[in-house]
């Protein structure tokens, strides 16, 4: 499925979160490195800052998700892109552990919407037999936006952050211009029929979705360590900006150029099938961090084998969650799996600089390989399931 032959209107929410996407990491891959050398907050402050960030963001997801589902996805959209816009460069303000905790909830609450509703609108466009596909294409956009965004923000940060900040504001204005003049007239919505508070708790009281989040969690954590934790691990063991740029830019273009044809290969199996290899997969790339020799070598390697894994969750944890979710109920499930994602990735950083100062980076990789192992078995295991108790 190419770019091209989609709804005009799911190009448009591709090519929103690409501006998205392209905006925020390439600011937000540095601001570890900008808190702690910078403004000379210690890091585990930082992972503090960053863990609050993702439990408000997490917190909030549910709600805005279901409220989507009565409301609509573009209004939503919208005001979460223009409260980013202004928010997001506002940490060149941040001056010591208060000012970072201030803007760090300021910026969980801007962005609380615009995962869980995106992805329900990319849901609802999408013909249910093709949503791992358009999904992937979407992370396919992503990833290059990831691409074209962190390679040289790495080279822009060694100069200054002030320039970072005032891009990724151009970036949040210009995804609210495509929700607003792009993305005009109806857009199909199974609305709720249950009342708002209501639909959100049924996601909590969902044993078979919540079984499966317990498990997923994995790939958001690891996702968080390779996006905020591996480039102070690098960063530690020598490496330039520059080069944990380019290898986290490279990463991408893994994935932006296998991420469709390997999600049309394992659409026909179900979105549960080949999670417990993805899983296995993470646990290598921990494995190589620890122990590959040379510190340029290790960060190279476990990056590419993560990329490979990350072809396969990408798209399939969240196609995994649209089939568990009832109808008319969406918008609040993928807000569900946005606050297991945010405490996962949110969890990454901070509980790396425990682990950083108790056992080294080598003692934390190796951590984060075993339980990763352990919860692969359990996908392995438990695949078929899931498979049999979805709904959509």
């Amino acid at each position: 499925m190419g770019f091209l032959e989609l709804d005009r209107r799911i190009r448009v929410v591709v090519t929103a979160n690409f501006v998205a996407v392209a905006a925020r990491m390439s600011l937000v891959t540095f601001l570890g490195i900008y808190f702690v050398r910078v403004a000379g907050i210690s890091l585990a402050t930082v992972g503090a800052a960053f863990l609050l960030e993702s439990l408000l963001r997490g917190a909030a997801a549910p709600m805005f998700g279901a409220l989507s589902d009565r409301v609509g996805r573009r209004p939503l959209l919208l005001a979460a892109a223009l409260i980013t816009a202004a928010v997001l460069p506002c940490f060149l303000l941040v001056s010591g552990p208060a000012s970072l905790l201030a803007w760090s909830t300021a910026m969980g609450i801007a962005g609380a919407a615009n995962m869980p509703v995106a992805t329900a609108l990319l849901l609802d466009l999408a013909p249910p037999e093709r949503r791992q596909a358009v999904l992937a294409v979407n992370y396919t956009g992503m990833s290059v936006a990831y691409t074209l965004g962190v390679m040289p923000a790495g080279y822009v940060a060694e100069q200054g952050y002030g320039l970072l900040a005032a891009i990724s504001c151009i970036g949040y204005l210009l995804v609210a211009i495509l929700y607003t003049v792009a993305l005009r007239g109806p857009l199909p919505l199974q609305r709720a029929e249950s009342r708002l508070m209501t639909e959100v708790l049924s996601v909590a009281r969902d044993r078979v979705f919540l079984g499966f989040a317990a498990l997923a969690f994995i790939f958001p954590f690891a996702m968080g360590q390779v996006v905020t934790a591996s480039p102070l691990f690098a960063a530690d063991e020598g490496l330039a900006e520059g080069y944990i740029g380019l290898v986290l830019g490279g990463n991408s273009i893994i994935v932006a150029l296998l991420a469709v044809p390997v999600a049309a290969r394992i659409e026909p199996m179900g979105p549960f099938r080949m999670l417990g290899a993805a899983a296995a997969l993470v646990a290598a790339a921990f494995v190589c961090y620890a122990l590959f020799p040379g510190a340029a070598a290790a960060y190279m390697a476990g990056t590419v084998v993560f990329s490979f894994a990350e072809l396969v969750f990408s798209s399939a944890v969240p196609a995994a969650v649209a089939r568990l979710a009832p109808p008319g109920r969406r918008g609040a499930y993928q807000g569900g799996w946005t606050l297991v994602q945010s405490l996962s990735m949110g969890s990454a950083l901070f509980l790396s600089g425990l682990l950083r100062d108790a056992t080294g980076w080598r003692g934390a990789w190796l951590l984060y390989a075993g339980l990763t192992l352990a919860v692969a078995a359990v996908l392995f295991a438990t695949r078929e399931r899931f498979q049999r108790a979805q709904n959509g």
